[in-house]
């Protein structure tokens, strides 16, 4: 995935080592050439089908122009003397076939052209849309937690559409208009005088300067129509992915007038837009009734004079409606071409975001070595998969530090539980060891490794794919609970996913649904409960298989029953695996290698289970109340 930086958007990126908030500052304007520019390479590759669909186009242009060539043949032809039967069937009849093969070949032409170019306008449409999507994925956590996910879909699908709409309204009217327009004005000069060009050209220079004018002007409507409608459309995606939170307080009519606020305020930049609309389209419409006048006057003067015949009145005529016809329509495409211009700098200045975590240049992939020689041998097996958090700081905003110079280290196939209160920086550590974030003080020697090697060095792929993790809030696709499950490991077989569910305790439930494994989730896995989403998370990080595995409060959503029955399945996934336990209930962690108590950022006790409890600390003092029953009133005191 090629990565482009704009200086427009510059202010947005942040060091790959920097762990501070986004500083975000206004992006310069694109101009339309550049958004032009922009998209030029991706058509660039179809550039044979460029040139061809350009020589359709002028065939199908020329062979238009010669309509009324013929057309005026035809009428003189007519004027003939009675009883001349000859000329009667012989020569208009050839000129009525060629009339005919000449308005077949303009359509040939124009659907030959369409044909051609048809795979370049969907190619280059295809090809910026997976960029988008892959950039998008690309860009970091604190991207996505700021995101409005309504108002972001509403602007790529406009952008993607812009693509068809802008090649279809450049190269399918404006460039067939101005190649008909330069011919008709050739040929008017040459049959003619100057003065069937020049009204022509004058009346051509007034109706682009209006165009133009007003539509440049009318610019600021559609921004903020676009704006308007994506405000709408991410309050009401928000409010439905809310559905539950909106009944529970039964807000339907409050969010009914948030959302009626955002459509009123867009049907009154949509009203302004309609109405200058009109002016344009009147005004563009009395510059080609008066240039109509003025031509076939010209053209009358001309017959009554005897400088021109009856036919050249028909050619003048007919060139003046096929060329003001495509020309009426040139304001609406015009208006188009400018509409799919600002849609598609919307989305290419979100493919312009910066990546804020990106791989160094030359990055390797993660290596898991065999254990240095006299190490012994380690519940891990032969490799090396240990991990370091060394000196590590980290803020998601400078005035609000969130870890302060932690430094632990969890041994290859050992346990490893961090616990403490909400907001002591437990789940920031699993972030950082994703690499969703990076260290805040690299240059103090922060770092965190795995087998050795600093993250930050080797690939984010290769970081994620040793890493296993079972979250708090497990958010499942819209699909099946095999889906689901087969995601933890791509070209998973039946099988494989039924060994899983044994081990995850869930393959009773999904016996006992009507679809079995077929069984649709519901948007954000919602259809489950939290205990049966916990679980689907938890088969499919066994079925990944991985040899770092991070447990953030893997068992929250679970009743106390399915807790005990799943810990040793937990057990049994993390054995012989480095693994990371984020706990808040004390009991699932009694037998880890090593427990960290965290507070404020800070690792304030460690040790075993027994050893914090016999220096009757802050541990001690937690265990205790969860085992009287006041922090965890499900727990059974011992």
């Amino acid at each position: 995935m090629r990565s482009r930086a704009s200086t427009a958007d510059s202010s947005l990126s942040v060091p790959a080592t920097a762990g501070g908030s986004v500083p975000v500052a206004p992006a310069r304007e694109r101009s339309d050439w550049a958004t032009l520019k922009r998209l030029f390479p991706y058509l660039w590759d179809y550039r044979w089908r460029v040139v061809a669909a350009l020589a359709f186009m002028v065939g199908a242009k020329l062979a238009n122009v010669g309509v009324p060539l013929l057309l005026k043949d035809l009428v003189d032809t007519m004027n003939i003397k009675p009883g001349d039967a000859q000329a009667l069937l012989v020569v208009p009849m050839a000129l009525l076939v060629g009339y005919g093969l000449l308005r077949l070949s303009t359509t040939l032409f124009t659907e030959l052209r369409e044909l051609v170019f048809a795979k370049a306008t969907e190619g280059a449409a295809r090809r910026i849309s997976l960029e988008v999507f892959r950039h998008l994925h690309a860009l970091s956590l604190r991207f996505h937690l700021e995101r409005q996910t309504g108002g972001m879909t509403r602007d790529i699908e406009r952008g993607t559409r812009g693509v068809h709409s802008l090649i279809s309204s450049s190269l399918y009217s404006i460039i067939p208009t101005l190649i008909e327009v330069t011919l008709v004005l050739v040929l008017l000069a040459v049959k003619f005088d100057v003065w069937f060009a020049g009204i022509t050209g004058i009346a051509l220079v007034f109706y682009i300067f209006v165009t133009v004018t007003v539509t440049e002007w009318r610019t600021q409507f559609r921004k903020a129509m676009n704006a308007l409608d994506s405000s709408a459309h991410s309050r009401a995606i928000d409010s439905l992915l809310n559905y539950e939170t909106v009944k529970y307080f039964n807000n339907e009519e409050f969010e009914a007038r948030r959302y009626d606020e955002n459509l009123a305020l867009y049907r009154r930049a949509a009203i302004k837009s309609q109405n200058t609309l009109s002016l344009l389209n009147s005004s563009q419409q009395l510059i080609i009734a008066i240039a109509l006048v003025a031509m076939l006057w010209r053209a009358t003067q001309g017959v009554v004079d005897g400088r021109m015949t009856l036919g050249d009145l028909v050619m003048v005529n007919a060139f003046m409606i096929q060329l003001y016809i495509p020309l009426g329509f040139l304001g609406v495409i015009y208006r188009e071409i400018k509409q799919s211009l600002t849609d598609l700098d919307k989305m290419f200045t979100l493919m312009e975001k910066e990546r804020e975590i990106a791989d160094v240049p030359g990055a390797q992939p993660l290596v898991f070595l065999p254990h240095p020689p006299g190490e012994g041998r380690v519940e891990g097996g032969g490799l090396n998969a240990t991990v370091r958090f060394e000196n590590v700081s980290f803020f998601y905003e400078a005035a609000r530090p969130i870890l302060h110079n932690v430094s632990f280290e969890i041994p290859s196939g050992k346990t490893v539980a961090v616990v403490g209160s909400s907001g002591a920086g437990k789940s920031t550590l699993a972030r950082l060891l994703y690499r969703f974030y990076d260290v805040s003080n690299p240059e103090q020697g922060g770092r965190i490794t795995i087998a050795g090697q600093d993250i930050r060095q080797v690939t984010q792929a290769s970081v994620r794919q040793a890493l296993g993790i079972v979250p708090q809030d497990t958010v499942l696709f819209n699909d099946t609970i095999e889906y689901n499950i087969a995601y933890g490991k791509s070209g998973a077989s039946h099988a494989e996913v039924e060994e899983a569910d044994r081990a995850a305790r869930i393959d009773g439930f999904i016996a006992s649904t009507p679809l079995g494994y077929q069984t649709m989730v519901g948007e954000r896995g919602l259809k489950l409960s939290g205990g049966e989403k916990q679980r689907v998370a938890i088969a499919r990080t066994l079925l990944k298989n991985p040899p770092v595995v991070i447990f953030d409060e893997a068992t929250s959503a679970l009743d106390s029953a399915n807790e005990r029955a799943i810990q040793d399945e937990l057990k049994t996934a993390a054995q012989g695996k480095t693994t990371l336990v984020i706990a808040h209930r004390l009991s699932t962690v009694v037998d880890a290698h090593e427990i960290l108590v965290m507070d404020e950022g800070r690792i304030v006790e460690r040790g075993s289970h027994a050893q914090l409890l016999d220096i009757q600390g802050i541990y001690a003092g937690m265990w205790a109340l969860q085992q009287s029953g006041a922090d965890n009133p499900g727990a059974v005191p011992t």
